[in-house]
């Protein structure tokens, strides 16, 4: 009898102590795999061709590495023991998954395709891994929210505000320097030139975006400062405003010395990247500046 319970003992810390595999890995999940890629790749490829070549879009990718490499990061979760799995409540879970990626798939509606991720992976981890793996795993699976587009009722309502608010800094910012400007709602006049402050420029997306990297970059550096991290968190949404009323000004900046040309032909796209480097490097700024200020409350 003690000979038995030796056995299993020493099973069970085997199995506790495996070392992770990438064979073992695959041995253990192909079937779940297969089925992710058979769900998703479809999906992945659409988007290449759509919505993650647009602005508005293009922070996907970013996410979906993220989240990749989050997952690669616990990635010993996986050939964890076996404890306190929920088949009835993972099952559940797995299959309202499957139900809204049918429903976005064959409806077109990608909120729905791509959110479906989420339940999928939460019910399928719950059958096979069990609840600690949640526990684990808990922010790439939160992160894969930041894949999902923003529903349309969100957009409108939020657009027009931020557009008139940022066109009212850039005009105001520009004129207090000696440049002939005005304003007329979201149309600006500055020389001979008018210009429209398109849905692009009103730093929606981009605040989605920001909020994105923000959240991923506190996370990987685990900040002990309880208060440097709420600060940087509530800085992300203003941050990005400002940055949106740089690209602003360069724009109008960029046409009043260049033409419009310049101002709408690769200088314009080009805008978008400075724009979210410019919203990294006041993060980051602001990241050293409360090192400075609060590093021995750490």
């Amino acid at each position: 009898m003690k000979l038995g319970l030796g056995k299993i003992a020493e099973m069970d810390s085997t199995a506790q102590t495996e070392p992770y595999t990438s064979l073992a890995f695959l041995k253990a999940f192909w079937p779940i795999l297969i089925g992710l890629l058979v769900l998703y790749a479809p999906t992945y490829y659409a988007l290449t061709q759509t919505l993650w070549i647009k602005e508005d879009g293009f922070h996907g990718p970013m996410v979906l590495i993220g989240v990749a490499f989050l997952f690669w990061q616990k990635r010993s979760v996986f050939l964890a023991r076996l404890e306190h799995t929920h088949a009835i409540i993972g099952g559940f879970i797995l299959g309202f998954g499957l139900l809204i990626y049918i429903i976005g798939r064959s409806q077109d509606i990608l909120i729905l395709e791509i959110g479906s991720q989420i339940p999928i992976l939460l019910g399928s981890m719950l059958i096979t891994l069990g609840t600690r793996s949640i526990l684990a795993l808990w922010f790439p699976l939160f992160f894969l929210l930041f894949m999902i587009p923003l529903p349309g009722f969100i957009v409108d309502v939020l657009t027009t505000p931020l557009k008139e608010q940022i066109s009212a800094i850039a005009t105001g910012s520009l004129y207090s320097l000696g440049y002939p400007i005005a304003r007329n709602g979201v149309v600006l006049t500055i020389g001979s030139y008018q210009l429209l402050v398109a849905d692009a420029c009103s730093g929606l997306h981009s605040m989605f975006s920001l909020s994105a990297m923000g959240l991923l970059y506190l996370y990987l550096l685990h900040y002990p400062s309880k208060l440097k991290n709420t600060i940087l968190i509530a800085c992300i949404l203003p941050i990005a405003f400002i940055a949106n009323v740089i690209r602003v000004i360069i724009l109008v900046l960029v046409t009043y010395h260049f033409g419009d040309e310049a101002g709408q032909g690769f200088l314009h796209g080009f805008a978008g990247i400075i724009l979210f480097a410019a919203a990294l490097a006041l993060l980051f700024t602001l990241d050293g500046l409360l090192d400075l200020v609060i590093k021995e409350k750490q």
